[in-house]
């Protein structure tokens, strides 16, 4: 089980949004390449960066932090969100070094842009799947979309993408406990990994999420509860990899 700490990049500094809202902003951090070390000495594997003011702005913004990120820890896998609405965005975050983009919005507005985005860059994409009570939502969580979570997945399968990251909106950032329920169900769906975000805040979260992943749970991102010291990376990672497959 890969335990992805979260690093969200905002005017060059680490801050944690709350249920993604740009103004309800904390600052954890104005060193993110300090911060990355910080995970990567608790054990952690693979990184989740997400640059806000490029999801804001639609094109890349922190691709410099990044980039120092992935120089600094060659040995670490890193996965990027935020904006990425073209292919120029995607080919720059792998120059500077990101093994995996995460397509978010873009993916239900234009979903023949993932099917391009895989035949382009194979074996790079991710998509993010949103959701609330089983429904994607769409522009920072603001709409909700007809469509229905696992038809959206199964259709990304098929389109070669690498992995989904399925995020319970209404429980990300608030540290209220992982929809485990609504994870594991989405995973029996597809035979892709499905990689959990939003409000893993425990060790009873990240044991559950370790007992989901004979369904297909491979990985769970962490926010917040980190950065206010509500869980410990080091022992979280211990946990899991105790699990088979951890």
């Amino acid at each position: 089980m890969l335990l992805i700490p979260a690093i969200d990049l905002k005017d060059g500094k680490c801050v944690r949004l709350r249920q993604g809202n740009m103004d309800d902003e904390t600052v954890f951090s104005d060193d993110p390449v300090a911060m990355a070390a910080r995970w990567v000495e608790a054990g952690s594997r693979r990184i989740h960066i997400v640059d806000l003011d490029g999801a804001v702005q639609g094109f890349p913004v922190n691709a410099d932090i990044i980039g120092r990120i992935a120089e600094a820890f060659p040995g670490v896998e890193i996965q990027i969100g935020g904006g990425i609405r073209e292919f120029d965005t995607i080919q720059t975050y792998l120059d500077v070094g990101v093994d995996y983009v995460i397509i978010g919005t873009q993916a239900v507005r234009a979903p023949r842009f993932v099917d391009d985005a895989c035949l382009e860059f194979p074996g790079h994409i991710i998509v993010g799947l949103d959701a609330r009570d089983g429904k994607v939502a769409v522009e920072g969580w603001s709409k909700l979309s007809r469509h229905d979570a696992a038809d959206m997945a199964r259709r990304f399968e098929e389109a070669g993408v690498e992995a989904i990251v399925f995020t319970d909106i209404g429980r990300d950032g608030m540290m209220r406990g992982v929809n485990t329920g609504a994870t594991r169900e989405l995973a029996r769906q597809v035979d892709i990994p499905i990689i959990a975000s939003g409000g893993v805040s425990s060790l009873e979260d990240v044991r559950a999420l370790c007992e989901a992943e004979v369904d297909g749970v491979s990985g769970a991102i962490i926010g917040r509860a980190l950065y206010e010291g509500k869980l410990d990376l080091a022992e979280a990672q211990k946990l899991a990899n105790g699990y088979a497959g951890g």
